[in-house]
């Protein structure tokens, strides 16, 4: 029996599907829904880390693959591991929205770079060591699924999980 092989769109299609999560766990929308502002930057015994610095880590690793798959003007400029991808301070509530808020932007600009036509998802960039756009998006599921199960148990772990 012959198989039909999946095409450019298929494969951009389940990588956007990659990127919206949910098929197999929480999405990132209800990681952070309705979290208890009081509990936003309490770090439960025994993590080194509180909702808000992982929701920060998210948003900031995503902006720094973005600018890196998609250069702004003057090229990439790579931050310092770790100290520039861990934020230090908790957050107000409004810093908390707008992290937020960022994340789902900037999930979408990435998204469109994966549907933008002509893009070559396996093409090396110019820049860096191979990475391609297919790497990337990778990347960024990996990422993001992996710091949203943390999220999760975070949430749990403060009693603040009811799904």
């Amino acid at each position: 029996m012959k198989t039909q092989e999946a095409g450019p769109d298929e494969l951009r299609k389940q990588l956007v599907a990659l990127l919206d999560g949910g098929q197999a766990h929480a999405t990132f929308e209800q990681a952070v829904a309705d979290f208890p502002v009081e509990l936003r930057g309490v770090a439960p015994e025994g993590l080194p880390y509180s909702a808000w610095q992982l929701l920060e880590h998210m948003r900031i690793t995503l902006l720094d693959i973005l600018n890196f798959s998609a250069p702004p003007t003057g090229g990439y400029h790579g931050l310092k591991w770790p100290e520039e991808y861990w934020p230090k301070v908790p957050a107000s509530a409004e810093a908390w929205e707008r992290s937020v808020a960022s994340v789902r932007s900037d999930l979408e600009k990435f998204k469109k770079l994966i549907l933008r036509p002509g893009a070559d998802l396996e093409k090396p960039f110019l820049w860096g060591e191979g990475q391609n756009l297919l790497r990337e998006a990778l990347l960024i599921a990996d990422h993001q699924a992996y710091h949203l199960g943390e999220l999760i148990v975070l949430r749990r772990l403060l009693g603040a999980w009811k799904k």
